[in-house]
């Protein structure tokens, strides 16, 4: 065991303590579907914020991101920067419609854009993202904290980080979930922010006194936010910023946008300007993460170097990434902190697990069952949603013994979401902004698209991979992304040409067949986007238009800088 015992009286107090906060804070005997699901519409812009950050920033983000720090380098960190400019398309764009709309998921909207065919192929789709990502590969990212810290296998890692989370969002739903979060929030913050001021310290310990000396440490461009298009070998770069620039919107606008996990805080807003500016008040917290999550896994890649800590492999003999937060934290936090820090890291866990199977939880009542079953009471509809949060959680757990299958924790959570992020982004801002478009495109748009990312997405698993091949190389990474043994296409341009596919089908079909009535337009489609911008008065500082504008601001700087 690495830890010490006031360490694992310190996190098995939290767990504890956080169960009780969340079932006191939620639950009710005779909730209602509105406060079960949606909190009551009490939120505000501040724990809609909170709660969205906490909700996104898993374990596998600081598990993920240390591990991308030290494999690849601060470019990791667009992922988080891009993610700012879609919460600011949310607010603007989306958030307007959903809330105007009065609807309680996703899916619903679709319905009243669309059809409830195009509801049901959203609904399934989330519930089976929030499995397979949100719950399942951070139960994965999870055990293997647990396994580095504490020698506890992953299935029972698994098991106990299940069992607690499960118990406050089945008895509290989403007001447990987001008043859980908000305390997170600062619980992970606090603890990333430690662990990259121990790092730099430790510095000198490896003799390392300078910037200049750090940089000398590290390999090229592992400080730079932009790479070229094709790296030394003359192989496209993975994270170039042309796979940046048009991936990741692919990958954002479904999860910052349409994904009932995050959507479900705003949906839950007291008003329509708390919804966007909560969303906002995200987008300036997704700038943090690069510098307290990203960074940490570069001057790990300093301390591996110099031999103060070091990694494990994996089968193929190549250095397991994931293990690269437990083993600095094994490092630099002495006792009685590493307790405190473990905590944060479950919290994060938590939050994103909990946030997932409540959103599950409402979109199998209200989409599915209740659309079945109408007459279905409130105390009815809530058990369902209760009920359904088990199922999902023993589903996913089954999955996550399948984390190893994507090189690092990571690149997994971006990768799967490309079986049919490009389907739905394409749906979702095409119906959004282009009149035209109607319910045979979106549902032909969600066959053809889902099933090309299936086969994409099935065809550069490691494991099928290696039976087309007679001997795979180490660090073989699938035949569509591997640039020797595959045809070397990275996963994030993959989705911008999946993309392509969706968005013709989506043009020809709406443009073959008739356009949709006046009324599943209205409150449901801009038309453009300069309406959605200069619609009303700007009324001060607080006005999302302005608020949107410094952030976007504050981004382009950025960017100056860290270039």
């Amino acid at each position: 065991m690495n830890i010490s015992i006031l360490d694992l009286v310190i996190i098995i107090a939290y767990l504890v303590g956080i169960t009780a906060i969340g079932v006191f804070a939620g639950y009710k005997k005779q909730a209602t579907s509105k406060e079960y699901f949606l909190a009551g519409k009490s939120l505000g812009w501040f724990t809609i914020g909170s709660a969205m950050f906490a909700s996104n920033i898993s374990t596998i983000h600081l598990v993920g991101l240390a591990a991308a720090g030290s494999s690849i380098g601060l470019v990791m960190g667009n992922f988080e920067w891009m993610a700012s400019f879609c919460l600011i398309a949310l607010a603007l764009f989306f958030a307007p419609f959903y809330f105007r709309s009065g609807i309680s998921t996703l899916p619903e909207f679709l319905e009243r854009r669309y059809s409830p065919t195009a509801r049901t192929f959203l609904a399934a789709i989330a519930i089976f993202g929030a499995l397979l990502i949100h719950i399942g590969i951070s139960l994965f990212a999870g055990a293997k904290l647990f396994e580095a810290f504490l020698g506890i296998p992953v299935i029972w890692s698994i098991l106990i980080i299940s069992a607690v989370t499960v118990i406050y969002t089945v008895l509290g739903g989403l007001k447990a979930v987001v008043v859980t979060e908000t305390i997170q929030t600062f619980l992970l913050l606090g603890g990333a922010v430690l662990l990259t001021v121990l790092g730099i310290l430790y510095l000198p310990e490896v003799k390392v006194h300078s910037y200049a000396e750090f940089k000398a440490q590290l390999e090229p461009n592992q400080l730079s936010m932009i790479h070229s298009i094709f790296d030394a070998k003359g192989h496209l770069n993975p994270y170039s910023w042309l796979a940046i620039l048009l991936g990741y919107p692919v990958l954002g606008i479904w999860y910052w946008c349409s994904d009932q996990t995050i959507v479900q805080r705003v949906l839950g807003s007291r008003s329509e300007k708390d919804g966007q500016n909560g969303a906002l008040f995200a987008g300036f917290l997704k700038i943090l993460p690069l510098f307290l999550m990203v960074l940490p896994g570069v001057i790990a890649s300093v301390l591996i170097k110099n031999g103060a800590m070091s990694l494990t492999s994996l089968d193929d003999g190549t250095p397991d990434y994931n293990n690269t937060l437990p083993s600095m934290i094994n490092l630099l936090i002495p006792v009685g902190l590493k307790g405190f820090l473990t905590a944060g890291l479950l919290a994060a866990l938590m939050s994103t697990i909990a946030s997932a199977l409540n959103s599950c939880a409402t979109l199998i009542s209200v989409d599915i069952v209740k659309r079945i079953n109408p007459d279905l009471g409130d105390a009815k509809e809530v058990k369902i949603g209760r009920i359904s949060t088990g199922v999902i959680m023993v589903l996913a757990m089954a999955w996550s013994t399948q984390g190893g299958q994507f090189g690092t924790i990571f690149e997994a959570i971006n990768k799967i979401p490309m079986i049919f992020a490009p389907a739905v982004t394409t749906v979702l801002v095409l119906g959004v902004f282009w009149k035209r478009g109607n319910n045979k495109a979106a549902l032909t748009t969600f066959a053809i698209g889902c099933f090309l990312g299936l086969v994409y997405f099935i065809m550069d698993m490691k494991s099928v991979g290696a039976l087309f091949l007679d001997k795979p190389a180490a660090g073989f990474g699938g035949l569509v992304t591997d640039p020797v043994q595959g045809l070397g296409i990275p996963f994030m341009l993959a989705g911008p040409i999946l993309c392509v596919f969706c968005i013709v089908t989506y043009v020809v079909v709406s443009l073959l067949s008739p356009p949709p009535p006046a009324e599943q337009l209205e409150n449901a489609c801009w038309g453009s986007p300069l309406k959605a911008l200069t619609e009303g008065k700007i009324t001060g500082l607080s006005d999302p238009r302005v608020i949107a504008l410094l952030l976007f601001a504050v981004l382009c700087v950025l960017y100056l800088f860290l270039r």
